[in-house]
């Protein structure tokens, strides 16, 4: 009989370099928020893919940046303690920005918090942007800077060379048994989830106007003996303003957020969805410990 393995997997990175992208195509299956929008991941998402006999944990960090607020420091905190968890870090990298000022501070901080016992790997994304000649520069650069023990160039959006860093990763991974059962992706709870849907839907329709003025949780969550599902959420905005830009007029823009939302819930539960959605003003959302715990956060990681 083969012996399993599992481990965890941290994926690093400055926002947008295509973590949630990648982590999505690894588990084949949509659990991390994934928008144009920088800075989309809050909570720490744990996608569970298999490969052979190994059992890869994706631990899905916030993207790392300068922190001005209590909740981008909460969730800067939440990424680096999701890299000190993992066997393997992969630091992810745009091909087309190359080693920027916020790259150049990730791998300083990489140099003083990565354990001996972790491994490095570095994942080049976005290589249909640039030329092989700046790739290859740009991985010389970077193996410079830091001991990688493999480099891949990707691209997580085509797939191009996922499934040889998934194979790569599988095999470097401790031996042990599995943590979840063979048909989990996600250890996020179900309604967390759900909530996720409905904010990607959001911030893609209303990045503009709101970008990170808004939360969503799931306030209920009721099974109906026909297998289908009641789920009540609310939306939580700073200003009255603010809810007139989600409603939109007649309430067309709530209305097409949510049929998108329940579309997709539907499908990745495998049952019909029936999704209420409510508008909450709160102006102090971003300073209330429930709204971190909602989000998998710790309020005081962002003091």
């Amino acid at each position: 009989m083969t012996e399993t393995r599992c481990g965890f997997i941290a994926l690093i990175g400055e926002p947008n370099a295509g973590k949630s992208t990648l982590l999505n195509r690894m588990v084949g299956a949509k659990v991390s928020i994934v928008t144009h929008k920088v800075q989309t991941t809050r909570a720490r998402i744990r996608g569970v893919a298999l490969e052979g006999p190994a059992q890869l944990i994706f631990v899905d960090t916030p993207g790392l940046f300068a922190p001005r607020r209590r909740l981008d420091r909460a969730m800067v905190s939440a990424a680096w303690s999701g890299a000190a968890d993992a066997e393997i870090i992969v630091l992810m990298i745009e091909a087309h920005r190359g080693l920027t000022d916020g790259v150049q501070v990730i791998i300083d901080a990489l140099k003083e918090r990565m354990d001996p016992g972790q491994k490095l790997v570095l994942a080049i994304n976005k290589i249909d942007r640039v030329k092989a000649e700046i790739l290859l520069a740009l991985s010389e650069k970077l193996n410079a800077e830091l001991d990688f023990a493999a480099t891949f160039m990707i691209s997580a959006e085509r797939g191009h060379g996922v499934d040889d860093l998934r194979s790569y990763l599988a095999g470097e991974l401790p031996g042990g048994p599995w943590l979840y059962p063979e048909d989990q992706i996600a250890d996020l709870p179900m309604r967390m989830i759900a909530a996720e849907m409905t904010r990607e839907k959001l911030t893609l329709r209303l990045h503009e106007e709101l970008p990170y003025q808004l939360t969503v949780e799931t306030e209920s969550w009721e099974e109906k003996p026909d297998g289908s599902v009641r789920i009540g959420q609310l939306i939580y905005v700073m200003r009255d303003g603010h809810k007139g830009i989600v409603l939109g007029a007649k309430g067309a823009t709530i209305k097409a957020i949510s049929t998108a939302a329940r579309q997709e819930m539907a499908t990745f539960l495998g049952r019909p969805v029936h999704l209420f959605l409510q508008i909450k003003v709160r102006p102090n959302w971003l300073d209330e410990p429930e709204r971190y715990t909602e989000m998998g956060l710790d309020f005081n990681e962002g003091n």
